[in-house]
């Protein structure tokens, strides 16, 4: 049977550094032989360089961990800040964009050229409504700003609708679009009708449109601001997207979509117009 004996290896080579350690300072103690001393002393670091390379490998992960977990709370922290900081950033940046949307609403608005001469008042949109009642929705000015029930409302694009109530610092806007709105206009042939409002995101119908009346597709149909019209003549309404004259009708099938997107307005205007 074979008997397994632990080589004597390790021990003998422990013994030698000890040995070398001991008469290395008994030589440095009596200060002779100092180049062999300076010999033997190289020898021992390049003999112990790999050990110590080995414990240095070995421990420095236990380091850095000890390191991390007593620094733990600190780099929580400043994790932290710097969430917050780029949160604030992003905040400015989306207030800064706001801002600059508001700017080229009222820019717009100023620039709606049919309207130049009438006296108004800018609103904020501070709610919208959209239900089988009616479309509308509500501006932060009221009657202290001269709001008057009746009165056009307009956005850079074009109409937008009417004031169909007011209190003193708020007031309701029907859509163009609601089902008991009704707006004169004008085609490019000169040639004029009404425009309804079909609901919800649906078209407009201009009815009395002459059966020989030239209408195209994508033509611009605006206000006619016939006498006593309650808007004032040349405000966009929509453009055409379908126009037939069935044999025999005695008018035409005109519908149009509104130049205004209403579902993304910030800024009207109320033109303080009063029929004449």
């Amino acid at each position: 049977m074979a008997i397994y004996r632990r080589s004597a290896r390790p021990r003998f080579t422990l013994l030698v550094l000890v040995l070398t350690s001991i008469t290395l300072v008994t030589l440095d103690y009596r200060g002779t032989g100092s180049s062999a001393v300076e010999t033997v002393k190289g020898a021992s670091r390049d003999a112990l360089a790999p050990v110590q390379e080995f414990s240095d490998r070995l421990f420095a992960p236990v380091g850095s961990m000890v390191g991390g977990i007593l620094h733990y709370g600190d780099l929580q922290a400043e994790n932290e800040r710097l969430r917050q900081e780029i949160a604030d950033h992003r905040g400015q940046l989306h207030q800064a964009q706001a801002v600059e949307r508001e700017r080229q609403a009222l820019l717009a608005i100023n620039a709606l050229g049919s309207v130049q001469d009438v006296p108004r008042v800018h609103a904020r949109v501070v709610s919208t409504s959209a239900s089988n009642f009616e479309l509308a929705l509500e501006i932060d000015k009221g009657a202290d700003a001269g709001v008057v029930e009746g009165m056009p409302v307009v956005s850079g694009a074009g109409l937008v609708g009417r004031v169909s109530a007011v209190s003193q610092r708020r007031s309701t806007v029907v859509l163009l679009t609601d089902k008991t709105f009704g707006v004169g206009v004008v085609l490019p042939s000169g040639d004029t009708g009404v425009a309804n409002g079909g609901g919800f995101r649906a078209d407009l119908t201009v009815d009395h449109v002459e059966p020989d009346t030239a209408v195209a597709l994508g033509d611009s149909v605006v206000t006619s601001g016939l006498q006593r019209s309650l808007y004032p003549r040349g405000i966009p309404v929509g453009r055409v997207t379908a126009a037939s004259a069935p044999a025999g009708a005695l008018q035409q099938s005109v519908s149009i979509a509104p130049v205004v997107d209403l579902e993304r307005l910030s800024f009207v205007t109320v033109l303080q117009w009063t029929a004449g």
